[in-house]
C-alpha cells in the first residue's frame, strides 16, 4: 500500500500498510524506540483499506485485513485509526501465531520473576500493568503474554497499552505526553488512548522471565483475595487462550504445567492505589 511500516515487537514482526498516512505517521512516532527489524520478511501483514469506493475521502472509513481478517467486522472511522492499525496486529496474533501458547492477559516482572493477569475487559488489568511499569517493575506486555511450549518462561510483547475511560488521566498524570497517543473518542469501548512503554521495558523486550504468580483482577469492588484452585484456573486459561485448540497438545501439556507450577488468585480492588498496595504484599510474601 502507499503508506507502510515494519515493527518488531518481542518475537513477531508486523508490515503493516494504509491508504491513508496518519496511522503510519502515529506508529512510527509511537514505536520510534523500537529495534529495526532484521531481514526482509514480516510473520504478518495488516493492511487498512478503505471500507468502499469512496471511503477513502467521503466520511473515510477504515476495513481492517491483512494475513487474517474477519469478513463480518464493521468498518471503523479514521478518526480512530491508530486503534484500527493496533486491533489489526491483535487480530494476526490472534488467528495466526503458532510459537508459543496466547494467553489474553497482561504481565509484569520484577527480581526476574512474573506477574501475570488476566481476566475480562474491564477487569482492571491493563491499568494496574501500566501503574506497576511506572513503579518499579517492567512492562512485559499488555494484550497477549506468550508462554513457551517448552520452558514454561514468558516472553515479552511489549505492545502499546489500550487506557480506557476513566484509566486515560490516572496514567497520563503519571506519563511524559511524548509516550501518548492520540485521545480516540467515541470508540465501541468508550474513549481510548495508547501508552508506550517504558524505554527499558522496550530494551529488554527479548528477555523473557519465570512465571511467578497469576491474578484475575476484578475492579470496583471491596478489597478482598482468595485462592484458586487448579481445576478453575486450567479452565478460564483455555478460555483466555487464543491459539489453545490450535495447537492441540503441546498447548495442553504447557497449560497444565503453568497451572501446577504457578499459584493463582482472585484479587478484588475498589481503587488503583489499593491495588498496587495488594499486589506488593502478595509479591513480598513470595520472595
Amino acid at each position: 500500500m502507499k503508506h507502510r511500516v515494519t515493527l518488531r515487537i518481542g518475537p513477531a514482526t508486523f508490515r503493516i500498510g494504509s491508504a491513508w498516512s496518519g496511522p503510519i505517521g502515529e506508529l512510527r512516532r509511537l514505536y520510534a524506540d523500537y529495534p529495526a527489524p532484521s531481514g526482509g520478511l514480516a510473520d504478518f501483514t495488516v493492511r487498512l483499506e478503505p471500507a468502499g469506493l469512496l471511503r477513502r475521502w467521503l466520511r473515510p472509513s477504515i476495513f481492517i485485513t491483512g494475513d487474517h481478517g474477519l469478513a463480518d467486522a464493521a468498518p471503523m472511522s479514521l478518526a480512530h485509526s491508530l486503534l484500527a492499525a493496533e486491533m489489526g496486529m491483535n487480530l494476526q496474533m490472534a488467528l495466526g501465531w503458532r510459537r508459543h501458547l496466547l494467553l489474553h492477559a497482561s504481565s509484569v516482572e520484577k527480581d526476574g520473576r512474573v506477574l501475570l493477569m488476566s481476566g475480562e475487559s474491564g477487569s482492571g488489568k491493563s491499568t494496574l500493568a501500566a501503574q506497576l511499569g511506572e513503579r518499579g517493575w517492567r512492562l512485559m506486555g499488555d494484550e497477549f503474554a506468550l508462554i513457551d511450549l517448552a520452558a514454561g518462561a514468558v516472553l515479552p510483547f511489549p505492545r502499546l497499552v489500550s487506557l480506557k475511560n476513566r484509566a486515560i488521566d490516572v496514567i497520563a498524570a503519571d506519563v511524559p505526553a511524548a509516550r501518548m497517543g492520540p485521545l480516540l473518542e467515541g470508540t465501541a469501548k468508550g474513549d481510548i488512548r495508547h501508552m508506550r512503554p517504558r524505554a527499558d521495558a522496550v530494551a529488554r523486550m527479548d528477555e523473557g522471565a519465570p512465571p511467578a504468580l497469576l491474578l484475575f483482577p476484578r475492579f470496583g469492588h471491596a478489597s478482598a483475595i482468595r485462592p484458586m484452585g487448579q481445576g478453575e484456573t486450567f479452565m478460564r486459561l483455555t478460555q483466555a487462550s487464543t491459539n489453545y485448540v490450535a495447537l492441540g497438545e503441546a498447548a495442553f501439556a504447557a497449560l497444565g504445567r503453568f497451572v501446577d507450577e504457578v499459584p493463582a488468585m482472585a484479587m478484588d480492588f475498589p481503587s488503583g492505589d489499593e491495588a498496587i498496595a495488594m499486589v506488593e504484599r502478595l509479591w513480598e510474601e513470595r520472595a
